[in-house]
């Protein structure tokens, strides 16, 4: 007996809902539309607000250099001419992907031809602080415009506590110095970003921190956040005893995927969605952003990654909604070049490709110990060229990626930098 051919191509009047109003899944409503899809088109956000674009928050909207409705991705107006039926404000509370029913937490209940999924993630909270409102983070636009309150209200000089010196963290971290606050970076890891861009880059980058008077505590734990009835308003508390004042908690350490509410619907879920190359989570559900957990073949090897990044969630909710439309028989993997970067200290860090911690890394321009670490590296595994980093050095840095698509040698890449010296 053969085996059961995979669901053909979505009809291009059926209809697909779109659960998630973030990125992913903006860029896939749009995707369906130019490409050709003329059906029922729902997308349902969590959120009151219009999709709205998030690496702002922990710069430009933060510092006040722009007001937040700056950030929004596409108004009524652009949803309504795309033929877009937002149902924001509602979350979405359980899939049946056999059937494609959505149910939403007013009890309505949606069935499609087709479903993305782009629910996202959320900050991951210290533990003991999940009930504290004082002790901030930022992903939303409500998270940004309470910490910005905060900061402003305790006035000049405010003492600002980060718990994690990762992207966000760092990001936050900038900007606060920026305001003026006197600003305490504490990190669990001996080197920070070490596990995203080694030991080398991650130290280089933790430094730029002491380069712009911001206190760096690397190796600590923090046992928790306590609030104090007269002097500062809180304390953060470490494993050794010690207590911070602070006027201002931000934590940054990493995110949850948003998969509660898929419990029961028949996707798997380990850390994430788990899909195909495609992105598809089962026949006519597909995935996109940051809660999914996708099949990729890179540098000859299959992974099952989550990447969190800006731009991969962009051109994932893109690649989704081809994918949903060709049908997953025929629809392609999904096969980026990551790209992410971070602003801080008026410095911009780009990353392209998707190093490890436990790449060979060659820096072929500039200088790691330069107060302001101008630089190039590039990245190695199994003498293949796996990923480059750079700082204020976009040009050299783009000049990467053909060699990042076509499988170029690590020896390659630096030779290339090396040439145009």
């Amino acid at each position: 007996m053969s085996a059961a051919r995979a669901p053909g191509p979505l009809p291009v009047d059926g209809s697909v809902v779109v659960v998630g109003a973030s990125l992913a899944g903006l860029r896939a409503a749009q995707e369906l539309r130019e490409s050709g899809f003329t059906g029922s088109l729902v997308m349902v956000g969590d959120e009151g607000h219009y999709p709205y674009d998030r690496p702002p928050l922990s710069k430009q909207v933060l510092a006040g250099t722009w007001p937040p409705e700056r950030t929004v991705l596409a108004d009524r107006h652009r949803l309504e001419k795309l033929g877009i039926d937002h149902r924001l404000g509602h979350r979405a509370e359980a899939l049946d992907a056999a059937s494609r029913r959505v149910t939403l937490d007013d009890g309505t209940v949606l069935e499609a031809d087709g479903v993305v999924v782009a629910t996202g993630a959320r900050p991951r909270r210290l533990r003991g602080t999940e009930m504290l409102e004082e002790v901030a983070v930022v992903r939303t636009l409500e998270d940004c415009e309470r910490l910005r309150a905060a900061i402003l209200g305790a006035g000049p000089g405010c003492r600002v506590v980060v718990v994690g010196a990762g992207f966000i963290g760092s990001e936050v971290a900038a900007t606060c110095r920026g305001l003026g606050c006197v600003v305490t970076v504490l990190e669990a890891l001996p080197t920070p970003l070490a596990p995203a861009l080694g030991e080398l880059v991650g130290g280089a980058l933790g430094a730029l921190h002491l380069h712009h008077d911001v206190e760096l505590r690397t190796g600590v734990e923090v046992e928790g956040v306590r609030t104090r009835s007269s002097g500062w308003p809180y304390e953060v508390v470490l494993g050794d005893g010690e207590a911070l004042p602070a006027d201002v908690v931000v934590v940054g350490v990493g995110v949850v995927p948003n998969t509660e509410w898929l419990e029961g619907s028949g996707l798997e879920v380990a850390d994430g969605v788990l899909c195909d190359a495609a992105l598809f989570a089962a026949d006519s559900v597909v995935c996109a952003g940051d809660l999914c957990r996708w099949s990729w073949r890179h540098l000859d090897d299959e992974q099952s990654v989550r990447i969190e990044h800006w731009e991969v969630a962009s051109q994932m909710g893109s690649a989704a909604a081809r994918s949903l439309l060709a049908g997953r028989g025929d629809a392609g993997g999904f096969d980026p070049v990551p790209y992410f970067w971070s602003d801080q200290y008026g410095l911009r860090i780009q990353v392209l490709g998707h190093p490890g911690p436990d790449d060979e890394v060659a820096v072929v321009d500039g200088s790691l110990d330069a107060p302001d670490a101008r630089f190039v590296a590039v990245y190695g595994r199994r003498g293949r060229l796996s990923a480059a980093v750079a700082v204020s050095r976009p040009r050299q840095l783009m000049s990467f990626r053909p060699l990042l698509v076509s499988g170029a040698t690590f020896d390659e890449a630096v030779a290339l930098l090396e040439a145009g010296r």
